[in-house]
């Protein structure tokens, strides 16, 4: 399938990591998504109904990525492709966490992770 709703950079502030002061302090995660699903419906009938709303999407997201800390970004990759998914016209979803505050002791650009989820 080729087509797609694509969101990327949203920001969310987050507890995850496996450090204690990753836990208490918080950082800066920013998520990328893309989603695949069939738009024709949606173009030819121009109602937001035959399509995912961005917008709730995006919020959706976000409050996935900000609730219940976890130890590792792959948890928190694999929560959002079910946010994604558990809309009923999404096929497939590639998630990207970015965490560009993590606890590496070298100077780093980004550190993230992709995954991607299908419909069963």
């Amino acid at each position: 399938m080729s087509d797609r709703i694509i969101l990327t950079g949203l920001r969310a502030q987050a507890h995850h990591g496996v450090y204690e002061h990753e836990r208490r302090d918080g950082q800066p995660f920013v998520i990328d998504v893309v989603a695949h699903l069939d738009l024709a419906r949606a173009a030819g009938s121009d109602d937001v109904a035959d399509t995912v709303h961005y917008g709730e999407l995006a919020v959706e997201i976000v409050e996935a990525v900000e609730r219940d800390p976890v130890d590792l970004i792959e948890t928190v990759a694999e929560r959002v492709a079910a946010v994604v998914l558990a809309h009923r016209a999404v096929e497939r979803v590639e998630v990207t966490v970015h965490k560009p505050e993590a606890p590496i002791p070298v100077p780093f650009a980004d550190v993230a992770v992709a995954i991607e989820r299908s419909r069963a």
